[in-house]
């Protein structure tokens, strides 16, 4: 293969794989989730969670770290209700500081010390109150304990940016 096809070869692939990235790229009106619920499947939307949430080709991902019941001075209730509620809340600040809202949220993972079937409730409407509708899928963790010893509960979550 002579020298100048070799570049030509090479400026021809430059620019076709420059072309790729916007030709994929979806538009910003596509970039929303779709939640998945299959029917042959038990319907998890009354515990405020979804099966499975499609994020679209093109869109970026943050990934937020465990956020816990502490106020904004540290504090931490001995509360489980009251931590969750916080906790949410803290999710809540964590997206408004990535500019995302909570129907962006793909995924939630969530840690709970002693799990057992009486926190499922404030589990189930903090998730309802803080995503109505657009209820992410979900993995809930039993554990003995988190980071610190006061701390019954946390959340991480997976946002698609726009």
């Amino acid at each position: 293969m002579s020298h100048a096809t070799k570049h030509l070869l090479i400026g021809g692939l430059i620019i076709m794989t420059m072309g790729i990235p916007i030709a994929t790229m979806a538009n910003e009106g596509d970039l929303k989730l779709t939640i998945v619920n299959p029917k042959n499947l038990y319907d998890p939307t009354p515990n405020g969670y979804s099966t499975a949430v499609i994020v679209p080709r093109g869109a970026r991902l943050a990934y937020i770290s465990g956020q816990g019941g502490q106020d904004s001075t540290g504090g931490l209730s001995a509360d489980f209700a009251v931590q969750v509620k916080q906790a949410y809340a803290n999710l809540r600040s964590a997206l408004d500081g990535l500019g995302a809202r909570p129907d962006q949220v793909a995924k939630l993972t969530i840690f709970v010390v002693d799990h057992d079937m009486s926190k499922l409730e404030v589990l189930t409407r903090n998730v309802k109150e803080m995503f109505g509708d657009a209820l992410p899928a979900q993995t809930l963790v039993p554990v003995p304990k988190l980071a610190i010893d006061p701390m019954l509960f946390e959340v991480e979550a997976i946002v698609m940016l726009e």
